[in-house]
């Protein structure tokens, strides 16, 4: 009898990618991003769709459907090595690499959302290169007059507010798209080539969505998550006598 998770005797585990070419985009700006990075493999809630899971340096999620199925052998959720699989793709292999399930740490997003903003892509990108030459300049010339750390600009600059959208509707409260979400999207390639402008209109936008308290940024070939920060109950400590 084979247990859940594992493949048959004699049977070598596959990973279920068929959208090769896709997959091996991601996988590559990933490991370019992010040399140890796990990428975790998941249905996409639509026949014939894989979505390709992974996280990135400062802290946001990134998903990429591409065409395939549960990688076999599994229980349909699987996290592998992305260079591992990028080298599997590359070479034209079907074998699922070696299973790193504990190194996923991260919840994921709720699988619905709903859609409070579409951006043009031209000014997503735009937002990209103004932060990019902030940073240029910052470590250049230092910021008014003072030289900064690189790691403290650029986290500086990854925490700012890129695009702040007022919700239609009841009173709610805004939702912020901070530079993390920008550059996500960004450097994953999900806009598209830059050359190459959208002339569709659906693609030639990114869409602001919320779920729960997530923040994401959808664009043409995939998307960016972020949580906001969650409430924090403080309890003071009760003083004990003597200290």
């Amino acid at each position: 009898m084979t247990r859940p998770g594992t493949a048959e005797p004699g049977r070598t585990a596959t990973h279920g990618v068929a959208g090769v070419a896709d997959a091996g985009a991601f996988l590559a700006r990933l490991v370019r991003l992010e040399p140890t990075a796990p990428v975790r493999l998941r249905p996409a809630g639509v026949p014939g769709r894989i979505a390709l899971w992974a996280r990135l340096p400062w802290q946001v999620l990134v998903v990429r459907t591409v065409a395939g199925g549960p990688a076999d052998g599994t229980a349909g959720d699987v996290t592998v090595a992305a260079a591992e699989l990028l080298a599997e793709l590359e070479r034209g292999g079907t074998a699922l690499p070696p299973r790193r399930d504990a190194q996923w740490r991260w919840p994921l997003p709720p699988a619905r959302s709903r859609t409070v903003e579409a951006l043009p892509v031209v000014e997503v990108r735009r937002i990209a290169d103004a932060a990019a030459g902030t940073l240029r300049t910052a470590t250049e010339h230092g910021v008014a007059g003072r030289a900064v750390g690189q790691r403290a600009l650029r986290d500086a600059l990854l925490d700012h507010v890129a695009v702040l959208v007022t919700p239609d509707g009841p009173p709610a409260a805004p939702v912020e798209v901070s530079q993390r979400l920008v550059q996500g999207v960004v450097r994953m390639g999900f806009l598209g080539a830059a050359d190459r402008p959208a002339v569709d209109h659906d693609a030639a936008t990114v869409e602001v969505r919320v779920a729960g308290r997530w923040v994401g940024l959808v664009g043409p070939y995939g998307a960016a998550w972020l949580q906001t920060a969650t409430d924090l109950a403080v309890t003071p400590r009760t003083p004990r006598p003597n200290g």
